[in-house]
Protein backbone atom coordinates (compact mmCIF):
# COMPACT_ATOMS: atom_id res chain seq x y z
CA UNK A 1 0.00 0.00 0.00
CA UNK A 2 1.38 3.41 -0.99
CA UNK A 3 0.88 6.72 0.82
CA UNK A 4 0.50 10.09 -0.85
CA UNK A 5 3.17 11.82 1.20
CA UNK A 6 5.71 11.24 3.94
CA UNK A 7 6.61 14.46 5.76
CA UNK A 8 10.12 14.18 7.14
CA UNK A 9 10.52 16.45 10.18
CA UNK A 10 7.44 17.12 12.33
CA UNK A 11 8.16 20.54 13.80
CA UNK A 12 6.69 23.99 13.24
CA UNK A 13 6.85 23.52 9.46
CA UNK A 14 6.30 19.82 8.85
CA UNK A 15 3.40 19.18 11.21
CA UNK A 16 1.09 21.95 9.90
CA UNK A 17 1.88 20.77 6.36
CA UNK A 18 0.98 17.20 7.30
CA UNK A 19 -2.21 18.44 8.97
CA UNK A 20 -3.41 20.34 5.90
CA UNK A 21 -2.60 17.46 3.55
CA UNK A 22 -4.40 14.96 5.79
CA UNK A 23 -7.53 17.07 6.22
CA UNK A 24 -7.75 17.36 2.41
CA UNK A 25 -7.92 13.59 2.09
CA UNK A 26 -4.33 12.65 1.28
CA UNK A 27 -2.81 9.68 3.04
CA UNK A 28 -0.02 11.07 5.21
CA UNK A 29 2.77 9.54 7.28
CA UNK A 30 5.00 11.71 9.45
CA UNK A 31 8.64 10.74 9.99
CA UNK A 32 10.83 12.08 12.79
CA UNK A 33 13.95 10.79 14.51
CA UNK A 34 12.73 12.20 17.85
CA UNK A 35 10.90 9.35 19.57
CA UNK A 36 9.19 11.75 22.00
CA UNK A 37 7.65 13.64 19.08
CA UNK A 38 6.55 10.41 17.40
CA UNK A 39 5.09 8.89 20.56
CA UNK A 40 3.37 12.14 21.52
CA UNK A 41 1.67 12.51 18.14
CA UNK A 42 0.57 8.88 18.07
CA UNK A 43 -0.90 9.45 21.52
CA UNK A 44 -2.80 12.46 20.18
CA UNK A 45 -0.69 15.28 21.63
CA UNK A 46 0.48 18.36 19.71
CA UNK A 47 3.83 20.03 20.44
CA UNK A 48 3.45 23.10 18.20
CA UNK A 49 1.47 26.29 18.82
CA UNK A 50 -0.66 26.29 15.70
CA UNK A 51 -2.14 22.81 16.20
CA UNK A 52 -4.23 21.62 19.12
CA UNK A 53 -4.69 18.09 20.38
CA UNK A 54 -8.05 18.18 18.59
CA UNK A 55 -6.21 18.89 15.31
CA UNK A 56 -3.97 15.87 15.91
CA UNK A 57 -7.05 13.77 16.60
CA UNK A 58 -8.51 14.96 13.29
CA UNK A 59 -5.32 13.93 11.51
CA UNK A 60 -5.32 10.52 13.15
CA UNK A 61 -8.95 9.95 12.17
CA UNK A 62 -7.89 10.71 8.58
CA UNK A 63 -5.24 7.97 8.82
CA UNK A 64 -2.17 9.97 9.84
CA UNK A 65 0.47 8.29 11.94
CA UNK A 66 3.99 9.16 12.96
CA UNK A 67 6.99 6.86 12.73
CA UNK A 68 10.75 6.64 13.11
CA UNK A 69 10.97 3.69 10.72
CA UNK A 70 12.69 4.98 7.59
CA UNK A 71 11.51 2.00 5.52
CA UNK A 72 8.12 3.76 5.45
CA UNK A 73 9.63 6.19 2.94
CA UNK A 74 9.64 3.51 0.27
CA UNK A 75 5.82 3.64 0.17
CA UNK A 76 5.57 7.38 -0.49
CA UNK A 77 4.63 9.01 -3.78
CA UNK A 78 6.05 12.29 -2.43
CA UNK A 79 8.55 12.99 0.35
CA UNK A 80 8.72 16.51 1.83
CA UNK A 81 11.77 17.37 3.94
CA UNK A 82 11.11 19.95 6.69
CA UNK A 83 14.12 19.82 9.01
CA UNK A 84 15.87 22.68 10.88
CA UNK A 85 18.65 24.71 9.26
CA UNK A 86 20.32 26.71 12.05
CA UNK A 87 23.55 28.69 11.88
CA UNK A 88 26.85 27.09 12.83
CA UNK A 89 29.08 28.69 15.47
CA UNK A 90 31.00 30.59 12.78
CA UNK A 91 27.81 32.03 11.28
CA UNK A 92 27.72 29.72 8.27
CA UNK A 93 24.61 27.63 7.46
CA UNK A 94 24.48 24.33 9.34
CA UNK A 95 23.15 21.74 6.89
CA UNK A 96 23.75 18.71 9.09
CA UNK A 97 20.04 18.04 9.54
CA UNK A 98 19.39 18.48 5.80
CA UNK A 99 22.19 16.16 4.69
CA UNK A 100 21.18 13.59 7.31
CA UNK A 101 17.56 13.70 6.14
CA UNK A 102 18.51 13.43 2.46
CA UNK A 103 20.82 10.49 3.17
CA UNK A 104 17.86 8.81 4.85
CA UNK A 105 15.73 9.50 1.78
CA UNK A 106 18.48 8.22 -0.52
CA UNK A 107 18.64 4.88 1.30
CA UNK A 108 14.92 4.37 0.61
CA UNK A 109 14.59 6.19 -2.74
CA UNK A 110 12.22 4.61 -5.25
CA UNK A 111 11.75 5.34 -8.97
CA UNK A 112 9.07 7.93 -9.67
CA UNK A 113 9.13 9.58 -6.26
CA UNK A 114 8.90 13.34 -5.85
CA UNK A 115 11.37 14.75 -3.30
CA UNK A 116 10.80 18.30 -2.05
CA UNK A 117 13.03 20.28 0.30
CA UNK A 118 11.27 22.98 2.36
CA UNK A 119 14.09 23.75 4.80
CA UNK A 120 15.40 27.30 4.32
CA UNK A 121 18.96 27.32 3.03
CA UNK A 122 21.44 29.09 0.77
CA UNK A 123 20.85 29.35 -2.99
CA UNK A 124 22.16 26.27 -4.75
CA UNK A 125 21.64 23.77 -1.94
CA UNK A 126 19.05 21.71 -3.81
CA UNK A 127 21.20 21.31 -6.92
CA UNK A 128 24.64 21.20 -5.29
CA UNK A 129 24.02 19.26 -2.07
CA UNK A 130 20.70 17.42 -2.25
CA UNK A 131 20.75 16.29 -5.88
CA UNK A 132 24.24 14.68 -5.76
CA UNK A 133 23.40 12.81 -2.56
CA UNK A 134 20.25 11.39 -4.13
CA UNK A 135 22.00 10.58 -7.41
CA UNK A 136 24.60 8.49 -5.59
CA UNK A 137 21.88 5.83 -5.72
CA UNK A 138 22.33 5.64 -9.50
CA UNK A 139 19.02 7.35 -10.14
CA UNK A 140 18.87 10.63 -12.11
CA UNK A 141 16.86 13.68 -11.03
CA UNK A 142 14.26 14.64 -13.60
CA UNK A 143 14.25 11.15 -15.08
CA UNK A 144 14.11 8.50 -12.36
CA UNK A 145 12.86 10.76 -9.59
CA UNK A 146 11.77 14.41 -9.29
CA UNK A 147 13.44 16.99 -7.08
CA UNK A 148 12.29 20.48 -6.10
CA UNK A 149 12.59 23.20 -3.49
CA UNK A 150 9.55 24.92 -1.98
CA UNK A 151 10.18 27.50 0.76
CA UNK A 152 8.05 27.22 3.88
CA UNK A 153 5.94 30.25 4.72
CA UNK A 154 4.73 29.31 8.17
CA UNK A 155 3.75 32.26 10.38
CA UNK A 156 3.02 30.83 13.86
CA UNK A 157 -0.02 32.35 15.50
CA UNK A 158 -1.31 34.02 12.32
CA UNK A 159 -5.12 33.74 12.44
CA UNK A 160 -5.58 34.71 8.79
CA UNK A 161 -2.95 32.93 6.72
CA UNK A 162 -2.12 29.25 7.03
CA UNK A 163 -0.87 26.48 4.78
CA UNK A 164 -3.93 26.39 2.52
CA UNK A 165 -4.34 30.08 1.64
CA UNK A 166 -0.68 31.16 1.58
CA UNK A 167 0.69 31.02 -2.00
CA UNK A 168 3.29 28.25 -2.40
CA UNK A 169 6.44 28.88 -4.44
CA UNK A 170 7.88 25.76 -6.11
CA UNK A 171 11.08 25.42 -8.13
CA UNK A 172 12.43 22.15 -9.49
CA UNK A 173 15.84 21.19 -10.84
CA UNK A 174 14.10 20.57 -14.19
CA UNK A 175 10.81 21.92 -15.59
CA UNK A 176 9.25 18.49 -15.17
CA UNK A 177 10.34 18.42 -11.53
CA UNK A 178 8.69 21.81 -10.99
CA UNK A 179 5.48 20.55 -12.56
CA UNK A 180 5.36 17.35 -10.51
CA UNK A 181 5.99 19.18 -7.24
CA UNK A 182 3.43 21.87 -8.13
CA UNK A 183 0.85 19.19 -8.90
CA UNK A 184 1.41 17.71 -5.45
CA UNK A 185 0.86 21.00 -3.63
CA UNK A 186 -2.16 21.94 -5.72
CA UNK A 187 -4.04 19.08 -4.06
CA UNK A 188 -4.30 21.03 -0.79
CA UNK A 189 -2.99 24.57 -1.36
CA UNK A 190 -5.07 27.24 -3.11
CA UNK A 191 -2.32 28.99 -5.07
CA UNK A 192 0.91 27.44 -6.33
CA UNK A 193 3.50 29.69 -7.97
CA UNK A 194 6.07 27.95 -10.21
CA UNK A 195 9.60 29.37 -10.11
CA UNK A 196 12.14 29.37 -12.92
CA UNK A 197 14.18 26.83 -10.96
CA UNK A 198 15.21 25.69 -7.50
CA UNK A 199 17.76 28.51 -7.05
CA UNK A 200 15.14 31.16 -7.68
CA UNK A 201 12.79 29.49 -5.17
CA UNK A 202 15.57 29.31 -2.57
CA UNK A 203 16.50 32.95 -3.09
CA UNK A 204 12.88 34.14 -2.96
CA UNK A 205 12.58 32.86 0.60
CA UNK A 206 15.75 34.68 1.61
CA UNK A 207 14.60 37.90 -0.06
CA UNK A 208 11.31 37.82 1.85
CA UNK A 209 13.02 37.63 5.23
CA UNK A 210 15.92 39.91 4.32
CA UNK A 211 13.38 42.59 3.41
CA UNK A 212 11.87 42.33 6.89
CA UNK A 213 15.27 42.11 8.60
CA UNK A 214 16.53 45.31 6.99
CA UNK A 215 13.36 47.31 7.57
CA UNK A 216 13.17 46.24 11.22
CA UNK A 217 16.80 47.34 11.60
CA UNK A 218 15.88 50.71 10.09
CA UNK A 219 13.23 51.44 12.71
CA UNK A 220 15.38 49.96 15.49
CA UNK A 221 18.13 52.43 14.64
CA UNK A 222 15.58 55.24 14.39
CA UNK A 223 14.32 54.31 17.87
CA UNK A 224 17.72 55.15 19.30
CA UNK A 225 18.15 58.61 17.83
CA UNK A 226 14.46 59.51 18.13
CA UNK A 227 14.75 58.87 21.87
CA UNK A 228 17.78 61.15 22.05
CA UNK A 229 15.96 63.84 20.04
CA UNK A 230 12.76 63.63 22.09
CA UNK A 231 10.70 62.36 19.13
CA UNK A 232 7.92 59.78 19.61
CA UNK A 233 8.84 57.23 16.92
CA UNK A 234 5.64 55.26 17.48
CA UNK A 235 3.61 58.32 16.55
CA UNK A 236 5.93 58.93 13.58
CA UNK A 237 5.26 55.42 12.27
CA UNK A 238 1.50 55.82 12.72
CA UNK A 239 1.63 59.07 10.78
CA UNK A 240 3.70 57.61 7.95
CA UNK A 241 1.34 54.62 7.76
CA UNK A 242 -1.54 56.92 6.75
CA UNK A 243 0.09 57.21 3.33
CA UNK A 244 -1.86 54.79 1.09
CA UNK A 245 1.09 53.99 -1.16
CA UNK A 246 4.86 53.62 -0.99
CA UNK A 247 5.10 52.80 2.73
CA UNK A 248 4.76 49.70 4.90
CA UNK A 249 4.91 50.00 8.67
CA UNK A 250 7.61 48.18 10.61
CA UNK A 251 8.06 48.57 14.35
CA UNK A 252 11.07 48.64 16.70
CA UNK A 253 11.54 46.17 19.51
CA UNK A 254 14.05 44.65 21.94
CA UNK A 255 15.56 42.53 19.18
CA UNK A 256 14.43 40.04 16.55
CA UNK A 257 13.52 36.42 17.15
CA UNK A 258 12.18 33.24 15.61
CA UNK A 259 13.93 31.06 13.11
CA UNK A 260 13.55 33.33 10.09
CA UNK A 261 14.63 36.91 10.71
CA UNK A 262 17.78 36.43 12.81
CA UNK A 263 19.01 33.51 10.69
CA UNK A 264 17.77 33.38 7.09
CA UNK A 265 19.37 36.62 5.81
CA UNK A 266 22.73 35.26 6.93
CA UNK A 267 22.39 32.44 4.39
CA UNK A 268 22.28 35.04 1.64
CA UNK A 269 25.15 37.03 3.14
CA UNK A 270 27.18 33.82 3.49
CA UNK A 271 26.58 32.94 -0.17
CA UNK A 272 27.65 36.39 -1.40
CA UNK A 273 30.82 36.37 0.71
CA UNK A 274 31.90 32.81 -0.11
CA UNK A 275 30.92 32.79 -3.79
CA UNK A 276 31.62 36.36 -4.81
CA UNK A 277 34.15 37.54 -2.24
CA UNK A 278 32.41 40.71 -1.07
CA UNK A 279 29.89 41.49 1.69
CA UNK A 280 26.14 41.89 1.45
CA UNK A 281 26.39 45.18 3.31
CA UNK A 282 22.70 45.79 3.98
CA UNK A 283 22.31 42.42 5.68
CA UNK A 284 25.46 42.71 7.76
CA UNK A 285 24.55 46.21 8.93
CA UNK A 286 21.01 45.09 9.76
CA UNK A 287 22.40 42.18 11.75
CA UNK A 288 24.65 44.55 13.68
CA UNK A 289 21.75 46.88 14.53
CA UNK A 290 19.21 44.19 15.43
CA UNK A 291 21.60 42.06 17.47
CA UNK A 292 22.58 45.16 19.45
CA UNK A 293 19.04 45.94 20.62
CA UNK A 294 19.07 43.81 23.81
CA UNK A 295 22.15 45.67 25.04
CA UNK A 296 20.54 49.00 24.10
CA UNK A 297 17.44 48.04 26.12
CA UNK A 298 19.72 47.15 29.05
CA UNK A 299 21.36 50.56 28.88
CA UNK A 300 17.98 52.26 28.78
CA UNK A 301 16.93 50.16 31.79
CA UNK A 302 20.01 51.34 33.65
CA UNK A 303 19.14 54.97 32.85
CA UNK A 304 15.56 54.50 34.08
CA UNK A 305 16.78 53.03 37.36
CA UNK A 306 19.25 55.88 37.76
CA UNK A 307 16.33 58.32 37.66
CA UNK A 308 15.13 56.67 40.89
CA UNK A 309 18.59 56.79 42.40
CA UNK A 310 19.02 53.04 41.91
CA UNK A 311 21.80 51.04 40.31
CA UNK A 312 21.28 48.18 37.90
CA UNK A 313 23.40 46.00 40.16
CA UNK A 314 21.11 44.51 42.75
CA UNK A 315 17.91 45.86 41.13
CA UNK A 316 14.89 43.58 40.76
CA UNK A 317 13.99 43.53 37.05
CA UNK A 318 10.88 41.68 35.86
CA UNK A 319 10.59 40.72 32.19
CA UNK A 320 7.07 40.32 30.78
CA UNK A 321 6.83 37.96 27.79
CA UNK A 322 9.86 35.88 26.80
CA UNK A 323 8.68 34.24 23.56
CA UNK A 324 9.83 35.65 20.22
CA UNK A 325 6.28 36.44 19.12
CA UNK A 326 3.09 37.40 20.93
CA UNK A 327 0.48 34.80 21.89
CA UNK A 328 2.61 31.75 21.12
CA UNK A 329 4.94 29.58 23.20
CA UNK A 330 7.79 29.47 20.66
CA UNK A 331 11.02 30.75 22.20
CA UNK A 332 13.37 30.20 19.24
CA UNK A 333 16.01 32.96 19.07
CA UNK A 334 13.94 35.15 21.40
CA UNK A 335 15.65 38.49 22.16
CA UNK A 336 14.53 38.01 25.77
CA UNK A 337 17.45 35.60 26.25
CA UNK A 338 20.32 37.99 25.41
CA UNK A 339 18.40 40.74 27.23
CA UNK A 340 18.30 38.65 30.40
CA UNK A 341 21.99 37.82 29.99
CA UNK A 342 22.92 41.51 29.56
CA UNK A 343 20.85 42.51 32.59
CA UNK A 344 22.42 39.79 34.69
CA UNK A 345 25.88 40.78 33.51
CA UNK A 346 25.13 44.22 34.93
CA UNK A 347 24.21 42.69 38.28
CA UNK A 348 20.40 42.78 38.02
CA UNK A 349 18.21 40.15 39.70
CA UNK A 350 16.08 39.02 36.76
CA UNK A 351 12.68 37.35 37.06
CA UNK A 352 10.05 36.79 34.38
CA UNK A 353 6.44 36.11 33.59
CA UNK A 354 4.98 34.65 30.42
CA UNK A 355 1.51 33.06 30.19
CA UNK A 356 2.83 30.43 27.75
CA UNK A 357 6.13 29.57 29.45
CA UNK A 358 6.10 27.96 32.91
CA UNK A 359 9.85 27.28 32.92
CA UNK A 360 12.28 29.43 30.97
CA UNK A 361 15.35 27.58 29.72
CA UNK A 362 18.26 30.02 29.87
CA UNK A 363 21.86 29.15 28.95
CA UNK A 364 22.97 29.22 32.59
CA UNK A 365 19.99 27.33 34.01
CA UNK A 366 16.22 27.21 34.21
CA UNK A 367 14.11 30.00 35.67
CA UNK A 368 10.59 29.50 37.01
CA UNK A 369 7.78 31.91 36.19
CA UNK A 370 6.75 34.25 39.03
CA UNK A 371 3.60 32.81 40.64
CA UNK A 372 1.77 36.09 41.31
CA UNK A 373 2.04 38.50 38.38
CA UNK A 374 0.62 41.64 40.01
CA UNK A 375 2.66 41.19 43.19
CA UNK A 376 5.83 40.65 41.12
CA UNK A 377 5.10 43.79 39.10
CA UNK A 378 4.61 45.87 42.24
CA UNK A 379 7.73 44.48 43.92
CA UNK A 380 10.10 44.96 40.97
CA UNK A 381 12.29 48.03 40.72
CA UNK A 382 11.72 47.91 36.97
CA UNK A 383 9.28 46.02 34.75
CA UNK A 384 10.19 45.57 31.08
CA UNK A 385 7.49 44.59 28.60
CA UNK A 386 9.42 42.40 26.17
CA UNK A 387 6.48 40.68 24.45
CA UNK A 388 2.94 42.06 24.46
CA UNK A 389 0.81 38.96 24.95
CA UNK A 390 -2.94 39.53 24.74
CA UNK A 391 -3.30 38.03 28.22
CA UNK A 392 -1.62 41.11 29.70
CA UNK A 393 -3.64 44.12 30.83
CA UNK A 394 -0.67 46.31 30.08
CA UNK A 395 -2.22 49.59 31.23
CA UNK A 396 -3.11 48.11 34.61
CA UNK A 397 0.32 46.53 35.03
CA UNK A 398 1.97 49.84 34.15
CA UNK A 399 0.07 51.61 36.94
CA UNK A 400 1.16 48.94 39.45
CA UNK A 401 4.85 49.16 38.54
CA UNK A 402 7.42 51.41 40.18
CA UNK A 403 8.96 51.89 36.74
CA UNK A 404 7.58 50.42 33.50
CA UNK A 405 9.62 50.18 30.28
CA UNK A 406 7.49 49.37 27.22
CA UNK A 407 9.61 48.04 24.34
CA UNK A 408 6.52 47.39 22.19
CA UNK A 409 4.95 50.85 22.15
CA UNK A 410 1.53 49.72 23.34
CA UNK A 411 1.05 51.72 26.55
CA UNK A 412 -0.49 55.18 26.79
CA UNK A 413 -0.20 55.62 30.56
CA UNK A 414 1.73 58.66 31.75
CA UNK A 415 5.08 57.98 33.32
CA UNK A 416 5.75 54.92 31.19
CA UNK A 417 9.06 54.73 29.34
CA UNK A 418 8.78 53.62 25.73
CA UNK A 419 11.46 52.36 23.39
Amino acid sequence: MTVDVVVLGLGYVGLPLAHEAARTGLTVVGFDINSNVVDGLNAGHSHVDDLSDADIAEMREAGFRATSDESELTRASTIVVCVPTPLASDGSPDLEAVTGAIQTVARQLQPGQVIILESTTWPGTTEEIVQPLLEETGFTAGTDFHLAFSPERIDPGNPTYGIKNTPKVVGGVTPTCTQRAADFYRQFIDTVVPAKGSREAETAKLLENTYRHINIALVNEMARFCHELGIDLWNVIDLAATKPFGFQAFYPGPGVGGHCIPIDPNYLSYTVRTRLGYPFRFVELAQEVNSGMPLYVTRRAQDILNEDGKALRGAKVLLLGVTYKRNIADQRESPAVPLAEDLRAGGANVSYHDPAVATWNLPDGDLERVPDLEKAVADADLVILVQNHTAYDVEKLATLAQQFFDTRGVTTSSGVHRL
